[in-house]
This record gives C-alpha cells, sequence and structure tokens, in this order.
C-alpha cells in the first residue's frame, strides 16, 4: 500500500489500466479457446459416430462375415488417421478384424444395441497414462448371412487435438501479452496527454506566492472534469488573499495603534527628562503616561479577546436574562456620558434572551459607547429589545450622520473606522465592533448594521433560542 501511495497518477492509472486489459484479454482468450476445444471435441466425437454408423450398415448390408474377415486392408484404408482402432468380433470371442497400430489397451465399454442410433453420450473418453485422451464407441451389428451379432469397436486418439490446441493456446497467450503491453504503452502515453492540464494547473499553481496572490487559474483552458476544481482553488486563492490583505491591514492598524501611545509614552518621557522638575509636574508625566498604558492595555486585551474568540473552540454558559431590565441597567450606566452630549434614552424591551450574560452586557456595551460616541447631538438613543420563535434580538439605534453603504459592511473590520473626525468626542481604536460579531458568533448569532433611512444607523443583534435537550 506505501508502494502504491508512492506512484504518480499516471503510474497508477496506467498498472490499472493494463490490469482491465489484461482481465478483458484473458476472458477472451479462454472463451475462444474454450470455443475452439468444444468445436473440436464435437467435431471428433461426430465423425467418430458417424464412422462407426457407416461400419454398422456394411456389416448389416453388404459384407458377410466371412467376406470382412478376407478384406482387412479395406477397413484400415477407412479410418480416419494411423493411429485409429477398429475392431470387428464376435461377443465374447477374439476380433477377426483388429486394427491397433498402437497397441492401446481397449476397455470395457458398454454395448450400444443393434438398432439404437448413437448419439455423443455413446463416447467415452479413456486417458491413457501418457496424458493422452482417447476416444471409444462400441456398438451391435447383424451379420447379413446368418443375422449373427457383431460387435464393432472404434476408437480416436487425440494426440493431434491436444497438439493442435496446445498450439491455438500458446498463440493466445502470446497474443494476450502482445495487447497488454501494447494497451499498457498506450494507455500510458494516452494518460499522459489527458493529464497534462494537471500539469498546466500544477505549474501555474506553482507562481502563487504572498507576493503573487493575483494569479488565478484559467477556468475556460481546463477539461470540464477539472473546472470545478478549478473554479474551488480559485475560489480558495479568493480567500486567502482577502485574509491575507486583511491581515496586512490588521498589521499596519495595531502598529498604527501602538505607535500612538508609544510614541506619546516616549515623547513626554523624553521631555520630562531633559531637566530638573519638581513632585507635581513628575506626578502630571506619570498620570498622562498611565492613560497610554491603560489605551495599550486596553487594545492588548480586546486583541486577545478576538483571538480567543475566533481560533478557539470555545463553550460559554449560557442562561436566560430579562432583557428589559439589561437594557434598563445599561442605559442607566450611560447616563453620564449621555448627558454630556444631551443624549437620552428610549427603552423598550420585553422578553428573555438565552445568552451569556457578561458576554452579552459587554456587546451592548459596545453598540451603546459607539451610539454615544456618533449620535448627533441632543437626540434620542433608541434600544429595543423583544423576544420571538427564533430567539431574541436586541436593538440599538441612533441619529448622527448618514454612512455610506460601502462602508456599512466594514464596520465590524478590526481598526476600522469611516471617519477620524468622528472620533473627537472619544478615543478609539477600531475594535469594539468587531468584538461584538466575534461575541455573537460565540453565541451562534447574527450582529447586523443598517441605515432603515438618512441619518439614522441600526445595529440589530439575534441570539438564538434556548436549546430544548
Amino acid at each position: 500500500m506505501k508502494l502504491w501511495r508512492s506512484l504518480s497518477l499516471t503510474t497508477r492509472t496506467t498498472l490499472l489500466f493494463g490490469l482491465v486489459a489484461l482481465v478483458v484479454m484473458g476472458v477472451l482468450g479462454m472463451y475462444f479457446y474454450q470455443s475452439a476445444r468444444v468445436a473440436l471435441e464435437l467435431r471428433t466425437d461426430t465423425q467418430l459416430i458417424g464412422r462407426v454408423d457407416h461400419f454398422r450398415r456394411l456389416v448389416d448390408n453388404v459384407y458377410t462375415v466371412s467376406e470382412l474377415e478376407q478384406r482387412p486392408l479395406l477397413f484400415e484404408t477407412m479410418l480416419g488417421a494411423e493411429e485409429d482402432v477398429l475392431l470387428f468380433r464376435r461377443p465374447g470371442e477374439a476380433p477377426f478384424i483388429h486394427v491397433n497400430p498402437a497397441n492401446l489397451p481397449v476397455p470395457t465399454l458398454p454395448v450400444v444395441p443393434f438398432g439404437v442410433p448413437l448419439t455423443r453420450q455413446d463416447v467415452h473418453r479413456i486417458v491413457l497414462p501418457d496424458g493422452t485422451p482417447v476416444e471409444w464407441v462400441l456398438a451391435t451389428a447383424k451379420a447379413t448371412e446368418s443375422g449373427d451379432a457383431v460387435e464393432v469397436v472404434a476408437a480416436h486418439p487425440l494426440m493431434r487435438e491436444v497438439q493442435m490446441l496446445a498450439v491455438y493456446r500458446a498463440r493466445i497467450l502470446l497474443s494476450i501479452f502482445v495487447a497488454v503491453l501494447a494497451s499498457t504503452v498506450l494507455g500510458y502515453l494516452v494518460i499522459s496527454r489527458g493529464l497534462r492540464p494537471v500539469r498546466h494547473i500544477a505549474e501555474r499553481a506553482a507562481e502563487i506566492s504572498p507576493a503573487n496572490l493575483s494569479i488565478r487559474l484559467s477556468e475556460q483552458d481546463a477539461p470540464p472534469e477539472l473546472r470545478l476544481m478549478t473554479r474551488s482553488f480559485n475560489a480558495m486563492l479568493d480567500r486567502l488573499a482577502d485574509g491575507y490583505e486583511r491581515l496586512s491591514q490588521f498589521s499596519a492598524d495595531l502598529a498604527h495603534e501602538i505607535r500612538t501611545p508609544v510614541g506619546a509614552l516616549i515623547g513626554t518621557t523624553q521631555v520630562t527628562l531633559g531637566q530638573t522638575r519638581n513632585v507635581d509636574e513628575y506626578q502630571a508625566v506619570l498620570e498622562s503616561n498611565l492613560e497610554e498604558l491603560n489605551r495599550l492595555k486596553t487594545i492588548a486585551e480586546n486583541i486577545l479577546f478576538l483571538a480567543h474568540a475566533e481560533h478557539a473552540a470555545l463553550v460559554i454558559e449560557r442562561s436566560d436574562i430579562a432583557l428589559g431590565d439589561e437594557l434598563n441597567k445599561i442605559a442607566e450606566y450611560f447616563e453620564g456620558p449621555a448627558d454630556e452630549r444631551g443624549l437620552t434614552f428610549n427603552v423598550k424591551a420585553a422578553g428573555v434572551a438565552w445568552v451569556n450574560p457578561v458576554l452579552c452586557r459587554r456587546a451592548v456595551n459596545n453598540l451603546v459607547v459607539n451610539a454615544v460616541r456618533y449620535a448627533r447631538a441632543n437626540s434620542v438613543v433608541r434600544m429595543f429589545g423583544e423576544q420571538d420563535a427564533r430567539g431574541a434580538a436586541i436593538v440599538v439605534e441612533n441619529d448622527g450622520e448618514a454612512i455610506p453603504s460601502d462602508q456599512l459592511a466594514r464596520l465590524f473590520d478590526r481598526f476600522y473606522r469611516g471617519d477620524v473626525a468622528r472620533s473627537r468626542f472619544t478615543e478609539s481604536n477600531g475594535l469594539g465592533l468587531s468584538i461584538v460579531r466575534a461575541i455573537m458568533t460565540l453565541h451562534g448569532g447574527t450582529a447586523e448594521v443598517s441605515c432603515p433611512k438618512s441619518g439614522v444607523v441600526r445595529f440589530e443583534l439575534r441570539f438564538p433560542a434556548a436549546q430544548v435537550a
């Protein structure tokens, strides 16, 4: 099996093709050989039966016993071959005509009575010690002059037939060998040519690298059997290219996000160390550095959470929470930041949701933070919650600047911010909505954003219903 797996696809297919050719040719050769053998045996049996019938008629209608005894040479000339046996005898007596050139032992045979026609069942085959088969027939005739019974014994050694079949068998075997060899060689050439598109695909695929992810396999040049594979391979390349682009963008955004607080830390530290400061000045610098360090900590924690949520097979614990109570608590928690911008909350919720309370609260908090950050001043942030047969839904809606449709789909991407100017009220690292989507993925739910009308941004979280054990 290990050797078979190490062979190329062309070699495997060629060997299988040769095996199929060997089986087919072998079956055909056996069929032709058996057909020739059966035909030869039928011909031999028919000739032997016809010869005995002819001698019976001679005894019955033409010659007397005395005439038969006087003309032994006449019957020798009537035999089909030099090795054939012909005996005429009265029952229980020695033959009065004895033609047996090879002195074959005469076996005890069943007698076919006078008047009974001979059939192939009356032909008996005896195999000699040297392996030569001999066919025997024993039949009774009536003498013309006296009506006495005369036994006619005829035999035919199948030496020539055996030799003929041996030659025929050797030719069949040679033909099978030549045919299988030719089929295998031709099959290899045909298969090699047929698999040429696979080699072209492999050569094209070898050109693909992180620097050349735009290369795609040609579906038009591929045969129909390989188009599905080519299409699937191209789709995989599209996903890899998209993932690689997102990873590159993520790396660039991460470096940018970290560079800002690190640069601020280095700058303030260098300025502070440039000259001697009093205790209050050092304390102010440390407080500023602490803010930047907390920002770095938040970025690191968020990135670790996203990595853990997306790449680990997490099983979260869930329980039922009252949507009304939960959303009212969140609204009360954010009343302070909302009052600074003149925002108010409008909460309408009923039913329960089957969720992980901590993760669900974090996802809704991120949506509320986003709404408070980008809502139009002195407007209302609307929060809805409902339960239906499919599960539970939480909606956070705010009035603000219109978001282009091409940016809506990217709001959940890491570090994505449609407009940097919109972050002027609160520092944002662009990971909040990414965390929301990761939390919903852990719940097996969905997170969607839409603009039902101009100037209205609507985020909807859909949690699945509780599973019944």
